[in-house]
């Protein structure tokens, strides 16, 4: 507990002391933006693997265990992808009607097809 107070407080008071300055604040956050478009981007490859990795199971399968196990790792590789795309579809929303500028989510949305 004491090393996550730490941790923590050496975070939080360098910006405390800087008060007068919201760089520091800005920066920490648009780090942390980044950090969270990235994981999203890695948690929508895994959902495609997973999804993929299941599809080859169920084509190899012999018996009907096995497939009804890769059936229903497909079905939660779909129930998957689809949580994590309307999640980071419903915060892109939010952004845009309260006009919250990021520039970490204008990146990622130059990289979409249209």
């Amino acid at each position: 507990m004491k090393k996550i107070l730490f941790v923590v407080a050496s975070v939080v008071l360098p910006g405390v002391a800087l008060a007068q300055s919201t760089t520091y604040f800005q920066n920490l956050l648009t780090q942390f933006g980044r950090l969270l478009n990235q994981s999203v981007i890695v948690l929508i490859s895994l959902a495609v693997v997973w999804f993929i990795w299941n599809v080859f199971g169920y084509i190899r399968s012999a018996n009907d265990e096995e497939k009804k196990a890769h059936t229903a790792g497909m079905v939660w590789g779909i129930i998957g992808l689809a949580v994590i795309v309307s999640v980071w579809g419903l915060v892109g929303l939010l952004q845009t009607t309260f006009g919250v500028n990021s520039d970490s989510a204008q990146r990622i949305d130059k990289l979409l097809p249209r």
